[in-house]
């Protein structure tokens, strides 16, 4: 035997004898870990599917309190909301108490309604955006049905450049105003639309319409 193979056997000894000494050391936690590791991606499919489900479940009642809504059956799409409100999963809850605030201003309840609004506004868990969709929603009933102070309350705080909501909230102030005798202040918010170039056209339509009509009647100094 040549002194290269002698030393080639004599290294394959001691890897089989360091791979042996290594497995009675740790062999067991080399087991342990990979069963953790089934369990943990058993575990986290089980979890995907378990989120899945319950967002799916909770999408189909959403959609059939919309499709009891559309067919006029309000009370009932109303108790449908109610219920996924308690115990819908993800963002449907908020969805369902938007959506009922809607169905009682269909109803006429307008008060209840800007209540409802006005809770989801309220709501420090319900994400910011869907917040100052519920004070918008909440300040275009009281153009009809409130003060200027009303809309003011909910909208001015909408009405900042920054906000993606300003056009219509500065419309629905826009209107208050208009309606309490403030032309000034309407004429001001009505030429904002105008001017703002990324205001979508149909509401700086409304906004210019407007415009003239107070300027027309001589309303504004």
């Amino acid at each position: 035997m040549s002194d290269d193979s002698f030393i080639r056997e004599v290294n394959e000894e001691l890897r089989q004898d360091q791979l042996h000494n290594l497995w009675k050391r740790y062999g067991a936690l080399a087991i342990a870990a990979a069963v953790v590791v089934v369990l943990a991606a058993a575990a986290w499919q089980g979890y995907t599917y378990w989120v899945e489900s319950r967002a799916s479940a909770s999408g189909d009642r959403f959609l059939h309190a919309l499709n009891l809504s559309n067919e006029g059956k309000n009370d009932e799409a109303l108790k449908e909301l109610q219920a996924l409100e308690a115990d819908g999963y993800g963002a449907y809850p908020v969805l369902a108490r938007m959506r009922q605030a809607t169905l009682l201003l269909q109803k006429g309840e307008t008060d209840a309604a800007v209540k409802g609004f006005d809770a989801v506004a309220a709501d420090g868990s319900v994400p910011e955006a869907i917040r100052d969709m519920a004070r918008l929603r909440a300040a275009m009933i009281l153009v009809d049905h409130g003060s200027y102070e009303d809309v003011a309350s909910r909208a001015e705080q909408l009405a900042a450049d920054s906000n993606a909501l300003r056009h219509s909230a500065r419309e629905a102030l826009g209107l208050a105003a208009w309606k309490a005798g403030h032309s000034d202040d309407a004429l001001k918010l009505f030429d904002q639309i105008v001017a703002d170039v990324e205001a979508p056209q149909n509401a700086r339509q409304r906004a210019q319409m407007a415009a003239e009509l107070i300027r027309g009647a001589g309303d504004a100094s």
